[in-house]
């Protein structure tokens, strides 16, 4: 899958990647009411990846169901809706309204974005994520994933909660937190001061992560963070993700998503294997000590 924010509304990549390829887009994420997004500089590279704060810069659910939702439901591919909401009503409202629109395979709950005021409330204490999910789960039929942040003591606890309150999929990792400074000016480079780390540098961080999370729950894994080869693709399947999302490697090779796609039946016969399923999770490792 492409992940949200790193792929527009899909229409931009049209002309660049067969869309009917993938095994889904997540578009950019959208809000109960639109949103300006946050103050300029919004994105700054950085060694080994790049920081963004966009602030969830969107036209509202209203415009993209209007606007967006038809021409996305024409491509040929799975559509996961990505919502944020400021409040636990406006998530469960959000799905609620969702539910009632044709062609949306799933969605994916951004209670994990360190952007915006409140971002990661729901993805930082277990119970209030239990009862958002399991309340977001009860408003509609579709499929529910929760997207956790890495910004936490323990990601396998919230895992947990997201699990219990009955989640279909959980999405790891959102950005890591952190700030670019310009020392000379003495002041930060985001307008925002802090934003999200993405890219190459949090691939261990979202490794571990998606490895922690697998001992913990039984609930489908996507992994998510640094991923923009076959081999990063691989070593998240076999460490437990049932799927994964390509993100900032879309703004720097907007056709990675199709080499990767192309390599992966070579790789699983490398293993031994014809299908993703039979390589998931079958790292060798010593298990983590809960303690």
């Amino acid at each position: 899958m492409v992940a949200s924010g790193t792929f527009g509304y899909a229409r931009e990549m049209a002309g660049l990647v067969t869309l009917s390829r993938l095994g889904g887009i997540i578009p950019k994420t959208i809000t109960r009411e639109p949103r300006p997004g946050n103050a300029p500089w919004r994105t700054v590279e950085t060694t080994g990846g790049m920081l963004n704060s966009i602030g969830l810069d969107n036209d509202g659910i209203d415009a993209f169901i209007e606007h967006h939702i038809p021409y996305l439901c024409s491509v040929g591919t799975a559509i996961v809706v990505s919502v944020a909401g400021r409040t636990h009503d406006e998530f469960v409202g959000m799905c609620r309204q969702l539910d009632a629109v044709d062609g949306i395979a799933a969605i994916e709950l951004n209670i994990s974005c360190p952007n915006v005021s409140g971002g990661v409330d729901f993805g930082t204490d277990p119970a209030m994520c239990e009862r958002l999910v399991s309340d977001s789960r009860a408003a509609c039929r579709l499929p529910i994933i929760a997207k956790l942040t890495p910004n936490v003591t323990s990601i396998a606890d919230v895992a947990r909660g997201a699990a219990a309150g009955g989640a279909d999929a959980i999405s790891l990792i959102n950005t890591c937190q952190g700030m670019a400074v310009d020392w000379r000016r003495r002041k930060p480079l985001l307008g925002n001061v802090l934003g999200g780390l993405s890219g190459p540098a949090i691939k261990p961080i979202a490794l571990r992560c998606v490895y922690q999370v697998a001992q913990a729950v039984s609930t489908p894994l996507i992994g998510i963070g640094g991923i923009a080869t076959l081999d990063d693709v691989m070593e998240f399947l076999v460490t437990g993700a049932s799927a994964v999302q390509l993100g900032t490697a879309n703004f720097y090779d907007p056709t990675v998503s199709m080499r990767v796609l192309d390599e992966l039946p070579d790789a699983l016969r490398q293993l031994g294997a014809s299908t993703v399923a039979e390589v998931v999770g079958t790292l060798v490792a010593k298990p983590v000590s809960k303690h």
